[in-house]
């Protein structure tokens, strides 16, 4: 007799919770792809690249350790880190070694980089209300935010 453990029944998905995850699935696919083409189209960013500056836009001093900056991007460092060299070479953002710990490299956002958030956010913030708020009410709105919350909590506590 073996004492490995055996596979989990597979307990399938009942046709609201199939509808359910195939509606999730669908916008988890086609919104970042929506975002990504209104972006790259109306100012020759990446979804991605937006997220970093617009963060960067955000912080103190417009500067964040690019360990911290990839946290919040939900990202490796070295998908940051070529990004980050990209829009250096763009003008937009600048690195330099941390002067408090210089294990760390800090990213800031340069003025032409906020000049470019300043230009592309508008844009952005009308695709995603278009996409987004605009189709859906008040109390679906709050639905989908206490679902995203119930659904990140679930993964970041490995549920």
């Amino acid at each position: 007799m073996s004492n490995a453990p055996q596979p989990e029944e597979a307990l399938y998905l009942d046709d609201q919770e199939r509808q359910t995850w195939n509606a999730l699935v669908s916008v988890l696919v086609r919104l970042p792809a929506a975002l990504d083409a209104q972006l790259q189209r109306d100012s020759g960013v990446s979804h991605f690249e937006y997220q970093v500056l617009s963060i960067l836009s955000e912080s103190p001093d417009r500067t964040l350790r690019m360990s911290a900056l990839a946290r919040r991007v939900e990202s490796a460092l070295p998908r940051l880190s070529q990004v980050v060299s990209r829009l250096e070479k763009r003008g937009w953002l600048s690195r330099a070694t941390d002067p408090d710990d210089g294990r760390y490299t800090l990213a800031t956002l340069t003025d032409d980089g906020m000049a470019k958030v300043v230009e592309t956010a508008p844009g952005h913030v009308n695709t995603v209300r278009r996409l987004v708020f605009d189709p859906l009410t008040k109390t679906q709105l709050r639905q989908v935010r206490e679902s995203g919350r119930r659904i990140v909590d679930a993964i970041e506590n490995g549920k």
